[in-house]
């Protein structure tokens, strides 16, 4: 291995070091963070109606990410593709409707189960008061602080949606090989205007995994130790539904390390082609290497990013159900939630 190489390996892994050995913050002081927004949401909303609502959502994430750490990617996938589309309404839960679509392929059923389990204990402590739009949009937020990441309040108060998104709306997510002024045209239309939104939201990345498939072939050297151990499980013949690791030294842990590898391997093919194009953009490389070179920075702006993003309504508004199962819609009449009866509360 060449010396500037692993001089570089040598910085990844320092770094990698001194964020991972961050302790989550505890509940205490995650509510501290304040919050707020408004038609109709606060981070109080539940305080009365569930107030143990944040210490389930917590604890369950927590017991589940023991057991898979993969969960952190699909709860970030999936709290990005049901908020991009029509706001945060949990449309992408129900059954039989955009999960189908090919930008939602290969959604974690895992995470799905999850969120249906955490909205059962909620109901069955508080009644039907808390929906699964903000049960998803809470357990992605301990998700991210439970591996590494910052820790945030997000306003509260969502209703789940009576339909899922339509085609149109789902097909504006991005694909992993759009250009930046694709990314920057859709972020811009889904009301995050400020690139900054587009980079942190991107540093999403530094967990979980992607289809071989995504990432394209390898052009430019390739002949380095790095290269060759993370385009190998991609290398074989028919291999483009394998899965690879996104950030290949930290895959587990929420850092900015994807940003620093991002800003090393600049060949194509190591790393997903509309996060490549990130550094090589002047409107984004610069936000690229302040993530990298601040992991502080990106932690600040990627919580400001998830909270604008999870106050993203469609032009309906925030109306709606709280739904007695996310897979689907409460049956016609049950708008009045009753003694004993897990009910529904309707438009806020």
């Amino acid at each position: 291995m060449a010396p500037p190489l692993a001089a570089a390996v040598g910085l990844l892994l320092a770094a990698a070091a001194v964020v991972s050995a961050r302790a989550p913050l505890s509940l205490t002081e995650l509510q501290a963070t304040n919050a707020t927004s408004g038609d109709g949401l606060s981070v109080y909303f539940h305080l009365e109606s569930c107030p143990q609502l944040e210490t389930l959502v917590r604890s369950n994430v927590d017991a589940a990410l023991r057991q898979n750490v993969r969960l952190t990617a699909g709860l970030l996938r999936l709290f990005f593709h049901d908020c991009f589309p029509q706001g945060c309404d949990a449309s992408i839960l129900l059954d039989n409707g955009e999960r189908n679509l090919p930008p939602n392929v290969g959604l974690q059923q895992e995470v799905l189960n999850l969120i249906e389990d955490i909205r059962a204990k909620v109901h069955a402590q508080c009644g039907a008061t808390v929906s699964c739009a903000d049960i998803t949009v809470l357990a992605t937020r301990d998700a991210v602080n439970l591996a590494g990441g910052p820790a945030f309040s997000v306003s509260l108060g969502r209703l789940d949606s009576l339909a899922p998104a339509s085609d149109n709306d789902v097909f504006k997510l991005p694909p992993p090989t759009a250009t930046v002024d694709e990314l920057l045209s859709a972020f811009n239309a889904a009301g995050l205007t400020d690139p900054a939104d587009l980079v942190s939201l991107s540093g999403a990345h530094t967990v979980g995994k992607a289809r071989c498939s995504a990432f394209g072939a390898i052009s430019g050297p390739a002949s380095d130790d790095i290269t060759r151990c993370i385009t190998e499980p991609c290398s074989a013949a028919g291999s483009g539904d394998r899965l690879r690791d996104l950030d290949f030294l930290t895959p587990s842990v929420f850092d900015n390390i994807y940003f620093i590898e991002l800003t090393l391997k600049k060949n194509k093919g190591v790393m997903l082609p509309s996060d490549q194009a990130l550094v090589t953009d002047p409107r984004t490389s610069w936000l690229v290497q302040g993530f990298a070179d601040n992991h502080w920075w990106f932690f600040d702006q990627f919580k400001t990013s998830m909270i604008k993003m999870s106050n993203l309504k469609g032009p309906q508004g925030n109306v709606g159900e709280v739904r007695r199962t996310c897979f689907r819609r409460n049956s016609a009449g049950s708008t009045v939630q009753n003694a004993g009866d897990e009910g529904l509360v309707s438009p806020a």
